[in-house]
């Protein structure tokens, strides 16, 4: 049985936690095997051996995060600096009176139980990482935590120190959630002042990693640092480029680059010495996965990776194709299982390329578009793309689909500080910014045809080498871009969407329906200085 020291008692007895059973700290990914495939487990407690190596768990109803069972206390602290969600965004205030009842019940839950302590920082630099712990009584909840943080050595360990806690408590639930003024009987609730999370009623692990992500996302922008949701690389020369975009745009795809050593894959920050990534591990979705298409995500499935959600058979080989569960099956692993990555430390130079990924499925956006300083932030600000037509009777054209920062749900701080720190770090460090469009052209979904992956990755080949604009450039009509007039390996005729059409008043009508869509969904930001500035580079209607 694990021993505690004295002053290992007294921070569990800080928390609450008086009569803990045993507890298990910091454990090897060796032994968080051995407790989480335990045959003394039942149901989604227990974690199953599939054939390549890695384990596999279910999250039960929660196959996804809970945006809408986020909440914040609101103190002196976070009320002036909060986009609270009475203007746009998922984050819901609630009492001081209200989160102490939610951590007594996270403590309750955990009162009593084996726990499992895991320790790590968020954030690749000393000066401005996050010391992260987490409490929870389900071992392979300690082990996604320990792919997705940054895992201390020995010598940080002894001396660790956590600037925030997450109690996850997913086995309990609040049942007097409407006298609490809460949605449901699930909540992930923040106190800033506490330096605290805590979880209930989800087994969903991304919680856990997006929770820390969006503490981040509040801390560092308050210091003029930049916290963005994207993915990094850095080429042999040194020069680092992050990639914006929202599922299915391509952003995992594009940022793993054979010329390249990816940062990595989710969340960066911007400081004065460069970019960092967040996180040390990596999390990405399983669906359609296969050795041909994304061979560095297949072959990082292995011992010590933690797959979510996926069909398994009875000789444990995993179903990627089947849905039966959700279409968000996952996979987190340790960074060091990709082995194109920037080593020792996860982060790179000031990015001198920012490039916004879209999936424009109405297919009058171009390929590629070199956008100022203003239009980025205004790209970046409105975070778009389009999901096809779904199977639903009568849906018969795209959805055009908004996510502030391309990650809104993320969001702690008014999107208009990231977007300024944004423009800003461009301005100090000379960086161009440019969208690319990975959806449809010579028509919308259903007329048109996807762009081919091979011009897609000629066209940033170019953006990152810059030779992107050594033709000359031409105007895009209504949004006001810069079209490349050439691109090596690619064919001139498709860098403008319009010569694709066959019938280019259909496409105007398109393009400017787009346009609208755009200004429409600008419309929920306030008027403030930036703001206006922003805004007179939207499209001209």
């Amino acid at each position: 049985m694990p021993t505690q020291t004295q002053n290992q008692l007294a921070e569990l007895q800080q928390l609450g936690l008086q009569s803990s059973q045993t507890v298990f700290r910091n454990l090897s990914y060796d032994a968080l095997f051995q407790h989480e495939t335990s045959d003394q487990l039942q149901g989604a407690e227990r974690a199953h051996l599939t054939a390549l190596g890695a384990v596999t768990i279910d999250t039960g109803k929660f196959t996804g995060r809970s945006p809408k069972d986020k909440y914040i206390v609101k103190s002196p602290a976070s009320e002036k600096n909060v986009w609270w969600s009475n203007e746009g965004s998922d984050n819901k205030p609630i009492t001081q009176e209200t989160w102490n009842h939610l951590k007594d019940l996270a403590i309750q839950q955990l009162n009593g139980k084996t726990l499992y302590i895991m320790d790590g920082f968020c954030g690749a630099n000393p000066e401005t990482r996050l010391s992260v712990r987490l409490v929870t009584e389900i071992a392979w909840q300690a082990h996604f935590f320990k792919n997705m943080f940054i895992r201390p050595t020995e010598a940080e360990l002894h001396d660790f120190k956590p600037d925030w806690t997450i109690l996850n408590a997913c086995k309990t639930t609040c049942k007097d959630f409407e006298k609490q003024g809460l949605r449901s009987d699930t909540f992930i609730a923040f106190n800033i002042e506490e330096s605290m999370t805590v979880i209930a009623g989800t087994w969903y692990a991304g919680e856990m990693k997006k929770g820390i992500f969006s503490i981040m996302n509040y801390f560092l922008p308050l210091k003029g640092i930049g916290a963005f949701h994207c993915s990094a690389n850095m080429g042999q020369d040194g020069q680092t480029a992050l990639f914006f975009g929202l599922s299915g745009t391509g952003k995992t795809t594009l940022s793993a680059d054979p010329k390249r050593k990816l940062i990595g894959d989710d969340e960066h920050g911007w400081d004065q010495a460069g970019a960092f990534n967040f996180e040390g591990g990596c999390y990405a979705k399983t669906i359609h996965l296969s050795a041909e298409k994304e061979p560095d995500i297949y072959k990082a499935i292995r011992r010590d990776a933690l797959l979510e959600n996926v069909v398994v058979d009875e000789k444990g080989n995993v179903d990627f194709e089947s849905n039966q569960k959700t279409e968000n099956t996952r996979v987190s692993y340790p960074i060091y299982h990709i082995d194109n990555i920037v080593k020792p430390v996860s982060k790179g130079n000031h990015p001198n390329k920012i490039i916004f990924l879209t999936c424009d499925a109405y297919g009058v956006l171009p390929p590629v578009s070199k956008l100022t300083r203003d239009q980025a932030m205004y790209q970046y600000l409105s975070g778009y793309t389009a999901k096809v037509a779904g199977t639903e009777l009568g849906v018969t054209e795209p959805t055009a689909t908004f996510s502030t920062c391309f990650g809104a749900p993320f969001l702690v701080l008014h999107p208009m500080k990231y977007a300024e720190i944004l423009g800003q770090k461009m301005d100090e460090h000379g960086a161009e910014a440019y969208l690319i469009n990975t959806g449809w052209s010579g028509g919308g979904y259903g007329v048109g045809k996807r762009m081919k992956l091979a011009y897609t990755r000629a066209m940033i080949d170019a953006i990152l080498d810059g030779s992107i604009g050594s033709n000359g450039f031409e105007n895009f009509q209504i949004f006001g871009f810069q079209i490349p007039k050439a691109v090596a390996h690619v064919p001139a005729e498709i860098l403008n969407p319009k010569n694709t059409w066959e019938d280019k008043a259909r496409y105007d009508q398109a393009l400017q329906k787009l346009g609208e869509k755009f200004t429409n969904n600008f419309k929920k930001f306030d008027s403030e200085a930036g703001i206006v500035q922003v805004r007179q580079v939207g499209p001209k209607l």
